[in-house]
């Protein structure tokens, strides 16, 4: 949540730290500004709303200046109104932030007794007040961060102007990702590689606790406890080009319609088709040796966990626990010596899931991580790393970076499963076989975009609908009530089919959709009997299956999506995408923001 861009450039910056701006608007959009430093004096303009309002602003109050810093905001402390919009000043500081200051609280009384006045009711200002107590005294900015950051307890990435400093900015980090770019007489900071792709593709990561100065000359980057420290610089492999829609309507689309390309990328580093084996990356341990999985996640990649959980233990044989990232260390969880804990993340920034990899890492389990940023917090910190190659993902609501994970994770289980002599050599050709078949299977999927779409304005008047499935469907019953509720502000719930009868079958009316996932094979007649206790209740039934299974029970149901017939394996993946083309045209007939709905960030780094 929340973008940061900052540049120390040879020309006028603004334009470009509102561009910065428009490729972190997935991480918020509740309020947008930005500061420049003309004249010996700081220039700030700030909107509330969408980065529009921000542009609108600009345009009849331009900000001057070869130096500035600029944010887009989801809101933690305080509402999204402009004056609790980012950068927060005084007169000799001005700062934006991402992240938490937990102990805000004392730090605020503190400084009102000693006589600050705050204009605004965020955490933040307290930081851009003790750096310029710290600068009135006569510090200098360096002086002044050193003794602002030990006194801040939570998780920030901040980028910091000084009025009487044109020359530098200084930035930060702690729990939230922070980059320096490198470029032609000039330097930035940005909260990731996809806002200064346009500007540079030399970038460095700091480390956590590290905090950096910035000039036109280069960067200068110190550990948390001030010694100076050397950060290697890499090539991004972004292009500024990962952030245009080209014909599509919205990003989610685009996103939806990319996934056998990913699909495709991704498994390429984990199959051998020649060898028709899978393979992982180099790993220092053994995996034959785990004998229990812990699996953490958020959202999303929660549910792609469960898919996991079916498949290692139906192929390898190895329990697995599963958990919410958010309640992980709360229940105080069992860890046995010798156990995998497995962490699922989009960005690999997600403060829940980055807590509990760092308790299992405290409790010496072995750390794995599926993740679609090689460079961030948890793939630094684990033992294997497991990177899916979705390519950056712009619309909220996760589609391609979903079925990026659960390919990973096919390859993970059966992987396990060979070194566990669960599975033969034979089995590992067809698990190959299924697996290279999945982005074929994904574009025929696809084919049926114009028919889900027809359907969609029989569920956009709904208020409630229930989405169906057993085994690995049921994960994306509540993958598909997740995307609906994400984006079209429907309620939604998911549920195992034959939990209908112990109490949801009670809200079964003809005013709620009950959309039922049912490939056809060895669940299909039991889902079946659930959903035929639906439609004898008058309930109105969208049954998404194969050619062989609408046959079969097609009849009486309000729609049906057809799908390729597929394995079983890969079910899961091809499934997905009905639940994600659904959810997108209901939301396109109720006319929400697809790619920023309310209230919600991509990338969650507060806990």
């Amino acid at each position: 949540m929340c973008g940061i861009i900052g540049i120390i450039g040879k020309d006028q910056v603004a334009d470009r730290l509102v561009d910065g701006l428009r490729r972190m608007e997935y991480r918020g959009y509740d309020s947008a500004g930005i500061c420049t430093i003309e004249g010996g004096q700081l220039v700030r303009r700030r909107a509330e709303g969408k980065l529009n309002n921000l542009v609108t602003e600009l345009a009849s109050n331009p900000a001057a200046g070869t130096v500035g810093i600029a944010h887009t905001r989801w809101a933690t402390h305080g509402a999204p109104t402009t004056s609790n919009a980012h950068p927060h000043a005084t007169g000799e500081v001005a700062l934006v932030h991402n992240g938490i200051i937990e102990n805000f609280k004392p730090l605020r009384e503190a400084l009102t007794a000693r006589g600050r006045v705050f204009e605004s009711e965020t955490d933040t200002e307290v930081v851009a007040h003790l750096l310029s107590e710290q600068i009135e005294a006569g510090a200098s900015p360096r002086d002044a961060v050193k003794a602002v950051l030990p006194q801040l307890r939570g998780a920030f990435a901040l980028a910091i102007a000084f009025r009487q400093h044109p020359d530098l900015l200084i930035g930060a980090r702690l729990g939230s990702p922070l980059v320096v770019g490198y470029g032609d007489g000039e330097t930035y900071l940005g909260s990731d590689a996809l806002a200064l792709a346009p500007l540079t593709q030399k970038i460095s990561y700091l480390e956590e606790g590290d905090w950096v100065v910035i000039t036109r000359d280069g960067a200068q980057i110190f550990d948390a406890d001030n010694q100076q420290m050397s950060r290697d610089i890499v090539a991004s492999g972004v292009t500024a080009a990962a952030v245009e829609k080209g014909p599509y309507r919205h990003f989610m689309q685009k996103e939806i319609f990319e996934q056998p390309t990913v699909v495709a990328q991704t498994l390429s580093s984990y199959i051998r088709p020649l060898e028709q084996s899978v393979a992982l990356p180099q790993m220092d341990f053994n995996l034959s040796a785990i004998d229990r999985i812990t699996i953490v996640a958020c959202g999303t990649s929660f549910y792609a966990g469960m898919v996991a959980k079916y498949w290692i233990e139906q192929f390898a044989r190895v329990p697995v626990d599963i958990d919410v990232a958010s309640e992980f260390r709360y229940r105080d969880p069992v860890l046995q010596p010798g156990g995998l804990a497995l962490f699922i993340s989009q960005s690999g920034e997600t403060a829940d899931t980055l807590a509990a990899l760092r308790h299992c890492k405290a409790n010496g389990q072995t750390i794995a991580v599926v993740v679609n940023v090689p460079t961030s917090s948890m793939a630094r910190e684990a033992d294997l790393l497991l990177p899916t190659h979705a390519g950056p993902e712009i619309g909220v609501a996760s589609t391609k970076a979903f079925t990026c994970q659960l390919a990973v994770l096919a390859a993970l289980a059966a992987h396990l499963a060979i070194a566990k002599g669960r599975l033969s050599a034979e089995e590992e050709r067809d698990i190959v076989r299924q697996l290279v078949e999945t982005p074929a299977a994904l574009n025929a999927a696809l084919a049926f975009d114009d028919a889900i779409a027809q359907i969609a304005p029989l569920i956009a008047p709904a208020r409630d609908v229930l989405y169906l499935g057993r085994g690995a469907d049921y994960p994306l019953a509540l993958e598909g009530a997740l995307k609906l509720k994400e984006i079209s502000y429907i309620h939604a719930e998911g549920y195992a089919s034959g939990e209908m009868k112990h109490g949801p079958i009670a809200l079964i009316d003809e005013a709620v959709p009950v959309i039922v996932l049912a490939p056809s094979g060895p669940l299909f007649e039991k889902t079946v009997s659930n959903m035929q206790e639906v439609m004898a209740r008058g309930g109105k039934v969208v049954l998404i299956s194969d050619a062989a299974g609408l046959a079969e029970a097609g009849d009486g149901c309000m729609a049906t999506i057809e799908m390729p017939k597929v394995h079983p394996l890969i079910a899961p993946l091809v499934y997905a995408v009905p639940v994600q083309l659904l959810a997108y045209h209901v939301a396109v007939a109720k006319g929400t923001d697809v790619d920023q709905p309310r209230n919600l960030a991509k990338s969650v780094t507060v806990e």
